[in-house]
């Protein structure tokens, strides 16, 4: 009569392991090529996002519709905002990915940044007027976190084929591609690298919001993008 009763419970608990596994495993499916989730560990992008934020990222946004300036992106900044190793062994990385893939934590590799620069743009800061130049022409940034101004650090570049110059709204708090003008790749981020592009908050509840994408910023640029 025991082992009879215990028959049941058993195959009870494979049952529920299975069906763990495969919603892992739809949800990997899912996160790999559609919809990923994010966390935001600083106040880079403020006032858009703020830290603590989890947001959506669409994997597809870009497909459809090619990255323009004003676009916020998602990116693996291996090679470029961080190391292509990070240098801590492979256990705590594992532990580190399993945190930021369950939304827990941000990511030492991961960023997300707005596109000022695209392939073949002439950036400069700044103008008469204070304003950072695309090709020659003030752009116009709605976006800044109140109090900054476009850039207290002088840069003048222009951005490679396949390449993205990326900064932060909130200017004086952020490490973006002016930070790093004198590394290999002078800040540039490959295309190659976006991951995708944040189209939702979904925590903190009292933030839960759309992430529309903006119009184009800018003026053309030699690409004519």
């Amino acid at each position: 009569m025991d082992h009879a009763k215990r028959q049941p419970r058993k195959q009870g608990w494979r049952f529920v392991l299975l069906a763990l596994v495969l919603a892992v495993a739809i949800s990997g499916l899912v996160r790999s090529l559609w919809i990923d989730v994010y966390f935001i560990p600083s106040e880079s992008m403020e006032p858009i996002l703020g830290t603590g934020d989890r947001i959506l990222v669409s994997r597809t946004d870009f497909a459809a519709d090619p990255i323009r300036r004003g676009d916020i992106v998602v990116f693996d900044g291996r090679g470029t905002f961080a190391p292509l190793n990070s240098g801590k062994g492979p256990l705590a990385d594992a532990v580190a990915a399993t945190g930021h893939w369950l939304g827990l934590t941000g990511s030492d590799t991961t960023y997300v940044k707005r596109v000022i620069g695209l392939p073949g743009d002439h950036v400069a800061c700044c103008g008469t007027d204070g304003k950072l130049t695309v090709n020659g022409q003030p752009l116009e940034e709605p976006y800044l976190y109140p109090g900054d101004t476009p850039s207290e650090q002088r840069f003048d570049v222009i951005v490679p084929n396949d390449r993205l110059w990326l900064m932060g709204d909130h200017r004086s708090r952020s490490a973006d591609s002016r930070s790093l003008l004198g590394a290999p790749g002078g800040g540039m981020v490959p295309l190659e690298r976006v991951i995708g592009r944040p189209v939702r908050i979904i925590w903190p509840l009292d933030r839960f919001a759309e992430l529309p994408r903006p119009a184009q910023a800018g003026t053309t640029s030699k690409n004519g993008q």
